[in-house]
């Protein structure tokens, strides 16, 4: 039996009462989680959480939120860059964030994990900032990226497709219809599922976000595309093999 792949989770924002829950749903569910941070303290989370499971993979990041404290640290970001078995959740964000001020911060971050780990998987927010991240994945052509969570313009969609980037799809599947017409176009080999655990499905609905709701995001995924979820959940599992290798099947340490 393949395992699951959530490609996109904060597991370090689970509260210590939470854990054994979430621990128990991984391993119940073979459910293998790229597990991004938000900054260095949140990835030194993440490696002790995977210390305790063989279904984390923690991913080293700077999401754009936090990009300013780090802007002009970025020397200090280059280990964990390229000791890293995965990087994510970097990128950028004109949307929640307001302040333009932030976005040559958060661009000059973003460049510096283009630059130094361009060989790695990529875990990417795009909000808003859809054509610049275009831009920039046009110029330094990473290995293998994943953009979490697209909700931008079609054109963009298609121009990243051609690049050869993946994309996720997650819980706001079940309430939105621009998410469903994305989701049935996005080839079956660029395909993979997410949940943002915990906040993706908490923001959306209140109810904490928790490893088992991947299941119900592959159901809905498979209703719109129009396949059962087994064949769906094989295809899934091929796309974990391309993009992560052994990994997929066998923890990175």
């Amino acid at each position: 039996m393949n395992p699951l792949l959530d490609a996109h989770a904060h597991l370090d924002h689970y509260t210590a009462a939470e854990l054994p829950q979430v621990l128990g749903e991984l391993r119940r569910r073979r459910i293998r989680t790229l597990a991004v941070a938000m900054d260095p303290p949140s990835y030194r989370r993440l490696r002790e959480l995977a210390a305790l499971s063989p279904w984390i993979l923690p991913s080293f990041g700077v999401h754009p939120w936090r990009a300013p404290d780090y802007a002009d640290r970025l020397e200090e970001l280059t280990p964990w860059i390229r000791s890293a078995p995965f990087l994510g959740e970097i990128g950028l964000d004109y949307h929640w964030v307001q302040d333009a001020h932030a976005y040559p911060l958060q661009r000059r971050v973003l460049a510096h994990f283009l630059e130094h780990g361009r060989d790695k998987v990529m875990n990417l927010h795009t909000k808003g900032a859809e054509a610049d991240i275009l831009a920039l994945l046009r110029e330094a052509r990473p290995a293998r990226a994943i953009v979490h969570w697209y909700s931008g313009p079609w054109r963009i969609f298609e121009e990243l497709l051609a690049l050869g980037v993946y994309f996720t799809v997650g819980v706001e599947i079940h309430r939105s219809a621009r998410i469903r017409e994305l989701a049935a176009a996005i080839p079956e080999d660029r395909l993979l599922a997410e949940t943002d655990n915990p906040g993706g499905l908490e923001w959306l609905t209140g109810v904490r976000g928790m490893p088992r709701h991947l299941v119900g995001v592959l159901e809905a995924l498979a209703e719109v595309r129009g396949v059962d979820v087994a064949s769906l959940e094989a295809q899934m599992a091929r796309n974990g093999r391309a993009l992560l290798g052994q990994a997929f099947h066998r923890p990175a340490r």
